[in-house]
This record gives C-alpha cells, structure tokens and sequence, in this order.
C-alpha cells in the first residue's frame, strides 16, 4: 500500500516546490512563536497550508452545490430513462447525456473540490517521506530538513506512520507505542468527521420527497468513506494525518454553515430555516440580509409549486399580519391567509363559506312555537285562528261518493281502483 501511494505521489512531484515553500513561510512564522524545531510550529504550518488551499476551493465548493442539487433534480428524469431503455445500454448513456448537456449538468462537478486538492494532498505526501528518508525537498535544505525531523506532535514524529518499524521510529526520536497511540487516534477522528459530514448531507440537506438510487448511493459512501480513510490512514505519516484531519474538520464546519443558511428545497434543513426566518419576520417587520430575501423572493416566484415548509412559512407571514413582497421584502397585510389545498394563501373574500349544522328532528320540533303560547311568533306552520274557513281542508263526502278528487269506496272482496268489464258469459 506504502509503495502504490509513493508512485502517485511521484506524479505530482511538480508541485512539491510551492507545497513545500508555503510550508516554509508558515513554519518561519509559528516558529517565531513556539520555536523552530517544535511540532506545534510544524503541525500549525501544515494545518494553515489546508486552509489556505479550502479557501482557494471556496468556488469550486459552490459549484460543488450546485452540481449535487442539480443531479437531485434529474433524478426522476433519470430514471425514467433508465427504466425506458433498460435493454439498450447505449441509447441510455445517450439520452443521459442528452439530458446533462439541456439542463447544463455536470456529474464530475460534485467531485471538483475532491479532485482540486489532491495534487497538494500527494505533494504533501511526497515532502514528509523524503522528510522521513532524510533527503531535501523543494525548498527545504538541510537545516530545515534537520528540524522538521526534531518536531514532535504528541510525542509522535512528523514524518512517522503507524506501520513504521520499531528501528525506524527509534531513528527519528519516538517510540512505537507513542507513535501507534497518536497515530490511531487522529485516523479514528479522521474517519468519524468523515462520517458526521457525510450524515449530516444525508438526515438534514436531501429532499425528503425525492426518492432515488442518488440517495441510496450517497448513503453508502457514507459508511464506505470512513472504511478507506481507515485502510490509507494507517499508511500516512503523522503530517498527513494532520493535514487530512484538518481539511475533514474544514469540510465539516462549512458543510454545517451551508446547510443552516443555504439548505436544499424540501429537506428537514430547509424548514428549519424558514421557521428561524419567520420568527425574525415575525418579530422585526422586515427581512435583514440580502441572502434571505433572494430566498424569499424565490419562495414567491414559485407560486403553487411552493413544497410544504414553504406554504407553511407563507401561510405563517399572512397569520402575523404580513405578506411576502416579490422583491423579498415583507410587508404589513390586513388579509389572514386561509390554508387552501395547494398551500397557496387566499383572502378573507375567498375563503371558505360556513355551511349552517344541521338539526335534529327533536330541535326543529322545539324551535316550532306551541299553540297556547300567544306571544310566540307566527311561522308558516303555526294556524292562525283567524284563517277563513274555506281555505281549511274539507271533508271526504260520506257514503264513498266521488267528490272533488274522491275515490269511492271498494266492496268487500273488491279490489280497489277502476274494475275490469265482466264478460257477458259469466254474468
């Protein structure tokens, strides 16, 4: 494993001259502070040497955004296409790039800041092994070289690594349990930041609503990563350790602001922001920052195609008195939104008219006045006394004679209603 890594790190030789030489310049200032030959001014120098390299990545990580929300978007899509032309691996991986090059995605994109720091990773690599074999690299001579040797993080030498031979560490001022004990921490901090990173992407910044093979992938690198970052680990010097410890700890706290200010349409993240935004709309009147109010403004421009934290938040402005602005902006509205089904907030005019309960036989028998009462109120089913009588229903003519409307009484035995004509042979 020790010699597959050194021929790769032998790729990147071209670089070691500035990894070494920003080295150098931040060794001559932390070493003006706790001393030359310490490890705190080597392990600073190396630390700083990650931060400075994740700032330049700064834009490349914003791509990086970009490109992981756009491969969730494409995902139904993507599907589709795979199901469609199962049979047809060729036409599949021409409709996927067919789709990729109309939405203007890039797969690789999601791997760029991975891919950028992996020169400066080898050259690194590469600097504390020639360290280690006692040979000068770049700019750093043999003074330089003898005090790098010297430096100690934790009793652990800066070019020694958890595989080294008892002799070896000898050789370079430690011992092995020293090294082994430090070694194996910082590789067991290295794989759970590694872990946490990628967990927290999982459970707070993917749309829950979206269920694809990208998010069944994702979840397994998230066991896989920490997997290879124990089987290398144990193959890197102690300055690597602190180096990839130090860009995992980067990569962590920034993942963490992204996905607090920043998170992804429809996940856990992102209502949890919008209820931080509500409360301080609620509270102050107004929309602070330039950043969430292009969240706003977004969230307007949707329209019906709002998700659930979104009508949630809109539906919460209209309850406090306030209205979305398509600017960003809120303002003071005397309308109460009403929840419609889309979630789309609707006025007082528009809402939903209340139907009248409906009574029992028992109570519209009570709300009818009773007869002896004479100050009870005449309604269409009360009789007044006073109604002329012919308006009153007449009696039946007596004797079955056919009066106005009257049937007339059937014999006994007789069925009733008009009778059929006797034949005169049976009369």
């Amino acid at each position: 494993m020790d010699d597959i890594v050194s021929s790769i790190a032998s790729l990147f030789t071209f670089i070691t001259t500035p990894v070494s030489w920003v080295i150098v310049q931040f060794h001559k200032l932390f070493g003006a502070v706790f001393g030359p030959d310490t490890g705190w001014a080597w392990g600073l120098s190396i630390m700083f040497l990650v931060i400075l390299i994740r700032i330049c990545l700064i834009p490349l990580f914003v791509k990086q955004i970009k490109a992981t929300r756009a491969m969730q978007t494409l995902q139904p899509e993507m599907k589709k296409i795979q199901e469609r032309y199962k049979n047809d691996k060729q036409r599949q991986s021409e409709e996927m790039m067919k789709l990729y090059k109309e939405t203007g995605t890039n797969p690789l994109s999601s791997c760029l800041p991975i891919l950028a720091q992996s020169p400066f990773f080898f050259a690194l690599y590469h600097v504390l092994s020639s360290i280690a074999s006692g040979k000068t690299v770049g700019v750093i001579d043999q003074p330089l070289l003898e005090s790098a040797q010297k430096a100690h993080i934790f009793g652990a030498p800066l070019a020694a690594k958890f595989m080294d031979s008892a002799e070896k560490v000898e050789a370079l001022g430690s011992t092995l349990a020293d090294v082994r004990v430090v070694t194996a921490i910082m590789i067991v901090l290295m794989s759970l930041s590694q872990f946490y990173t990628q967990r927290q992407l999982m459970t707070k910044n993917v749309d829950t609503t979206v269920k694809t093979p990208f998010m069944q992938q994702q979840k397994m690198l998230m066991y896989v990563f920490p997997v290879i970052f124990a089987v290398f680990g144990i193959n890197f010097p102690v300055g690597v350790l602190v180096y990839w410890l130090t860009t995992n700890v980067w990569t962590m706290g920034q993942q963490m602001y992204v996905i607090r200010q920043n998170p992804t349409p429809g996940s856990k993240a992102q209502g949890a922001y919008l209820e931080r935004l509500l409360k301080q709309a609620t509270n102050s009147k107004k929309i602070r920052s330039r950043r969430d109010r292009a969240a706003v403004k977004l969230i307007v421009a949707k329209g019906r195609d709002r998700n659930e934290q979104e009508r949630r938040f809109v539906n919460g402005l209209g309850k406090a008195g306030l209205a979305a602005q398509p600017d960003g902006a809120v303002a003071v509205s005397d309308v109460i939104p009403a929840d419609s089904e889309d979630g789309t907030p609707t006025g007082g005019a528009a809402a939903r008219r209340q139907q009248p309960k409906r009574q029992s036989k028992s109570q519209r028998q009570s709300a009818v006045p009773h007869k002896s009462d004479p100050d009870a109120p005449k309604t269409s089913l009360t009789k007044s006394e006073n109604e002329p009588q012919d308006t009153r229903r007449q009696p039946k003519p007596a004797g079955g004679q056919p009066g106005a409307g009257g049937r007339s009484k059937a014999k006994s035995g007789q069925r009733k209603g008009p009778q059929r004509p006797t034949h005169p042979s049976k009369k």
